[in-house]
């Protein structure tokens, strides 16, 4: 079982910054691969990016290309959403994910565990 705690959010004018962190027990960590998705209100949730176990490889929404980072430090267990250059249109929670399967860069529905989510408000 992994549990996920996210952090991070909050109000930002557009334009700012935010870096979430979501912190994952267990020993195991180094084995999943992450991902962060995010939900606005009365809209699906977004695959907005996802890491590797090792770290190597990354993907991203084509609209966060550019502007956001994932990152992820094992010896912490935590993974990390660097956001820049924040806009309106970014509100939504943010949920991180967890793949216990280890896929390089899973499907979005490949995740088997997740986060209660952190607010993000970009106002403008």
């Amino acid at each position: 079982q992994v549990q996920l705690v996210e952090s991070g959010g909050g109000l930002v004018q557009a334009g700012g910054s935010l870096r979430l962190s979501c912190a994952a027990s267990g020993r195991t960590f180094s084995r999943y691969a992450m991902g962060w998705f995010r939900q606005a209100p009365g809209k699906e949730r977004e695959y907005v990016a996802a890491i590797g176990v090792g770290g190597g490889r990354t993907f991203y929404k084509d609209s966060v290309k550019g502007r956001f980072t994932i990152s992820r430090d094992n010896a912490k267990n935590t993974v990390y959403l660097q956001m820049n250059s924040l806009k309106p249109e970014d509100t939504a929670v943010y949920y991180c994910a967890a793949d216990s399967k280890g896929r390089n860069l899973p499907q979005s529905y490949e995740y088997d565990y997740w986060g209660q989510g952190t607010q993000v408000t970009v106002s403008s």
